[in-house]
């Protein structure tokens, strides 16, 4: 059986909005990103286990608000207290967690099918995101991250390269069409080419 992408039946290849007289590389850039599985893993309060200890592709857990730590094809972003997403296309990446992440410390919950992730990139991607989000994007920078709302979707905010500055855009599975439909209208003043 094959995996139905969230954003399938909606995302149309090709040139869109005001992308006449204009070159390719000056347009935004918007995609979905498939084939990554998404993990949250959540620490017990109950937990003894010091976090500075493990780690996952040789990366260690953020610890603070907004930080994100990356490496090859992985990416741990801080999600709130004692919790984290890990986001990859490592195939093999859950069973490296369950070895790291114990069941009495930790809940290690796969969420790769309930989450639709639309990337954004290009240098007016910031000013794209600024019409629906509240994210201060002056003071965001790259390898951070954040929970926040899209015209009221919630999403999770991640800059993963600031030349093209690029973002990553997770949302529910099932406001993945709203959430694309909001950020393909906000990028046609700019013209956007969909890949």
């Amino acid at each position: 059986m094959t995996a139905i992408s969230p954003l399938q039946f909606i995302h149309k290849k090709g040139l869109f909005g005001d992308h006449h007289d204009k070159k390719e590389s000056d347009l935004l850039e918007i995609s979905e990103v498939k084939n990554l599985t998404i993990v949250q893993i959540v620490q017990y309060k109950k937990s003894l286990i010091q976090l500075n200890s493990l780690d996952i592709d040789s990366l260690n857990l953020p610890l603070k608000e907004l930080q994100v730590s990356s490496k090859n094809k992985t990416r741990i972003l801080w999600s709130g207290p004692n919790t984290w997403l890990i986001i990859s296309g490592d195939e093999n990446i859950l069973k490296k967690i369950k070895e790291k992440f114990n069941d009495k410390d930790f809940s290690v919950t796969d969420i790769s099918h309930s989450r639709a992730v639309i990337q954004i990139k290009g240098q007016q991607s910031i000013e794209v995101l600024k019409k629906g989000c509240p994210i201060n994007f002056n003071e965001f920078n790259i390898n951070n991250c954040a929970g926040s709302i899209f015209h009221g979707i919630n999403i999770v905010v991640d800059n993963i390269n600031s030349d093209p500055q690029t973002f990553n855009l997770l949302t529910l599975r099932s406001f993945g069409e709203s959430l694309y439909h909001h950020i393909t209208d906000a990028s046609l003043e700019f013209g956007y080419l969909a890949v």
